[in-house]
């Protein structure tokens, strides 16, 4: 956390300010909370930027409909909040189905444990001198027994049932591969058949990706009635609209990042504006840039050749041809690795990558090249937002999640951490002012979306709170103390 007496504290509405937002899953609500407060006072925002499920805030703030993100019936206040990222349906049906196929083989077990113990029953009753209760009870039970376990009954009913329940899971695992071997780059989504989709990602991003784009369609639309169209129609209306409103009150540029797993790069899409886009799109990576210097001394100009070469490669401009993939940005955005599939983006024939399919995923360690890529498009001060608590200090260990949502949520947080941690040490001082906004206690790991037992407050944390805390911590950590000390009216500062 920067502190109040850094450098880095000095704000000014004159400086080209970036808001990033960084995080995965329900980090997502705080982000809601901070984007309430920083439109509530009316503060300077000229270019939002995401990573990871920040890329909905940027999206939503960048065409001023950020009160879809917390208002009672938006997408993290409204009662379909805590359903995001469910299992698979195929994986679902399957447990059920396999869960049912473990009762039906227990019944008989079940029986004869109810025989040993009405056994028990008897002997106990004839200890005391009531044998004949005991012998009405034991020969009752063992007339039943002889009819249940005979040999038309249960040792031909049981293993019938069994076998179907065994052969709906089968069916419901193979129904969640049929479609995708059918689709586009279905052999790469599909990876090793069923095997491999098995062993893909448990949870689902769907849900949410389906009920963002339908609030980007409300955004886009406006008043008007119409049917949501395609979802590539869908992201160039949206960009139409974001294009020709730059520099109007409540529009941003624009700056997403995902990661690209078939070649181990990170793209960033952007829309700015036209005097910044033919520079920013055509500049030497910055890593280049600081070995240029290198190469007059060390002979490295090669290398530089190459990742100049590199940068049609990475970055995207949402102007052009890349136009089409603003919900595959979304989406990809949403693919929280190991957790879900990555997503599969058909590049443009008209691009570099000549029409290719790549799996891309969040990466939370691309925020490093995020913030790079900002400075590049001319921000000169960052406020910074993200979930994630500062690191835990001594004495402050607790005991590790055993469900699977909150193991991943652990590993999920670990990386987030250290990251933020990593950037702030290498930026601090490149900007005139870098400001964090990131809560002092987040018990909510990045799936829990119905809400987490708090042991240190002895309560349960829901995603509301989340966001309710993001607005508060906006106002105690940047609003009041900076920028109402800053000396700048932010009566006039662009909604």
């Amino acid at each position: 956390m920067i502190t109040p007496d850094s450098p880095d504290r000095v704000y000014s509405t004159r400086l080209r300010t970036a808001l990033v937002l960084t995080g995965s899953g329900t980090s997502a609500a705080y982000h809601a909370g901070v984007l309430r407060a920083l439109q509530e006072a009316g503060v300077k925002i000229d270019l939002t930027a995401g990573r990871g499920v920040g890329v909905l805030g940027a999206l939503f703030a960048a065409v001023d409909g950020g009160a879809r993100l917390w208002d009672a019936d938006g997408i993290w206040k409204g009662p379909g909040a805590s359903h995001f990222y469910p299992p698979r349906t195929g994986l679902r049906i399957a447990a059920w189905a396999l869960a049912g196929a473990g009762a039906v083989l227990a019944v008989p077990i079940f029986f004869l444990a109810l025989a040993v113990l009405l056994a028990i029953v008897g002997l106990l009753l004839t200890l005391i001198g009531l044998g004949a209760a005991a012998t009405v009870v034991t020969s009752g039970y063992a007339r039943w027994i002889e009819i249940i376990f005979a040999p038309s009954a249960m040792p031909t009913v049981v293993p019938r049932l069994a076998l179907f329940a065994a052969l709906i899971a089968v069916a419901a695992l193979c129904a969640s591969v049929i479609p995708a071997l059918f689709s586009g780059g279905g052999r790469r989504r599909s990876g090793g058949g069923l095997a491999g989709r098995i062993l893909g990602g448990p949870l689902a991003s769907e849900g949410l990706s389906t009920r963002c784009a339908s609030e980007l369609w409300r955004l886009v639309r406006g008043g008007a009635p119409a049917p949501p169209p395609s979802r590539v129609e869908l992201g160039r209306r949206y960009l139409e609209l974001l294009a020709d409103n730059l520099g109007q009150p409540g529009f941003r540029e624009l700056v997403l990042t995902i990661h690209d797993l078939d070649a181990r790069r990170d793209l960033v899409f952007a829309l700015l504006h036209p005097r910044l886009r033919a520079r920013f799109f055509s500049r030497v990576s910055i890593a280049a840039g600081a070995r240029q210097a290198e190469a007059a001394l060390g002979g490295r100009a090669v290398a530089d050749l190459v990742d100049a070469a590199s940068r049609p490669l990475e970055a995207f401009d949402l102007a052009g041809t890349a136009r089409d993939h603003l919900l595959d940005v979304m989406d990809a955005a949403l693919a929280i690795p190991l957790a879900t599939d990555p997503h599969l983006l058909s590049f443009s024939a008209e691009g570099p990558w000549r029409g290719e399919t790549h799996r891309v995923v969040d990466r939370p360690g691309s925020l490093q090249r995020l913030i790079e890529e900002i400075a590049a498009a001319g921000a000169e001060q960052v406020i910074l937002v993200s979930a994630s608590p500062p690191p835990a200090q001594a004495h402050e260990l607790s005991a590790s999640r055993g469900d699977l949502r909150g193991r991943a949520a652990e590993q999920l947080a670990a990386f987030e951490s250290a990251t933020l941690r990593d950037a702030l040490e290498q930026f601090t001082g490149r900007f005139s002012g870098l400001f964090v906004i990131r809560p002092a206690h987040n018990p909510l790991g990045a799936l829990d979306f119905e809400g987490v037992y708090d042991e240190r407050s002895d309560r349960t944390h829901t995603l509301g709170e989340l966001l309710d805390r993001g607005y508060e911590d906006a106002y105690r950590q940047f609003i009041e103390p900076v920028v109402g000390a800053s000396g700048d009216s932010i009566a006039t500062v662009q909604p």
